[in-house]
């Protein structure tokens, strides 16, 4: 006679614990992974030897406390982790997890201008706007590698990749992009937390359109000195584009009066932790880290099922 397959009690999670290499944990440093349930009550708490670890028999409750956390932490690296995992019988919930190096380094290897071009021709066009030619094109993109340590490349990196990977109902935000400012210093600076261009102003009925759909909100523009009108992605918890349009600021370019556009991505999605968390960090010097912007918008992309978010660069211990 066969069988039959008994439901598994509570829920399930597979944490798995990756690096900055996006590459599955492989330092001999146990891990500590905590896992709280929605009523704040710590489920588990111990060390594990591998990256993927399977938790079974989560308590259920049928209400807010089903909403799990889950918190990665080993010896020498920042604790990662993912907040909330709805928990529910007889499913498992992956739940991917980045580890960054307390000392670390970007590594631009893998970033090569020929690779840019074979895996991101969009980025490597809209670096190599209104340059002479594409020698002097490389050269300006091998130029940022050096600029404050790397922070600034990485962030137009981070920021175009995720740009490109938004679906509005005609091509993505990227694709409007028309040019980059190259200025280093001033209020159109390129910096670690943003870059500024310009764009065909058909990108705002684009937003437009994608707020009506519910992916995008009205972002507050007091933050943005000069700006008219700025439309914040919600598609995440955390790492969310932030799209702010200068539109008294024209540039003429071919046949299309672009407007000055200034992308970012935010820590937060919530504007009240944004305000009262990121940019207070801000305002004390201390800008919003590409490096934690690359393991927040991953790990969110992970847990949404999307394309890996994949901006070329690595980040390594230093």
């Amino acid at each position: 006679m066969a069988s039959v397959a008994v439901p598994a009690a509570g829920g399930r999670a597979m944490v798995s614990v990756f690096d900055g290499t996006r590459q599955p944990y492989s330092d001999s440093s146990p891990i500590l992974i905590t896992v709280t349930d929605g009523n704040q009550h710590v489920v588990s708490r111990d060390f594990h030897d591998s990256p993927n670890t399977m938790f079974t028999g989560l308590p259920v409750f049928d209400n807010l406390g089903d909403n799990y956390t889950f918190i990665a932490s080993a010896d020498g690296y920042k604790d990662a982790g993912f907040t909330p995992v709805k928990i529910a019988p007889n499913v498992v919930q992956p739940v991917n997890l980045m580890l960054l190096p307390k000392s670390n380094a970007f590594n631009f290897a893998p970033a090569t201008w020929d690779n840019l071009g074979a895996a991101k021709p969009k980025t490597q066009a809209l670096i190599a706007a209104g340059a002479a030619n594409n020698t002097a094109a490389a050269a300006r993109y091998s130029d940022l590698e050096d600029r404050n340590d790397g922070q600034i490349l990485a962030c137009l990196l981070n920021i175009t990749t995720a740009m490109d990977q938004i679906h509005l109902p005609q091509g993505s935000p990227l694709d409007y992009v028309k040019a980059l400012i190259w200025e280093f210093d001033g209020d159109s600076a390129m910096a670690q937390d943003r870059f500024y261009g310009w764009a065909d102003p058909a990108i705002i009925d684009q937003l437009e359109q994608a707020k009506l759909q519910g992916e995008f909100v009205d972002a507050p523009v007091v933050l943005h000195p000069g700006a008219t009108r700025s439309y914040k992605q919600i598609e995440f918890g955390e790492a969310n584009v932030q799209l702010t349009f200068h539109e008294n600021d024209r540039l003429a370019i071919g046949s299309l009066n672009c407007v000055k556009i200034e992308p970012d991505i935010d820590y937060f999605r919530n504007p009240v932790n944004h305000l009262l968390l990121e940019v207070a960090v801000n305002a004390f010097g201390s800008l919003t880290d590409p490096r934690v912007v690359y393991a927040l918008r991953w790990i969110a992309g992970q847990r949404a099922g999307i394309p890996e978010f994949d901006p070329l660069y690595t980040i390594v211990k230093a």
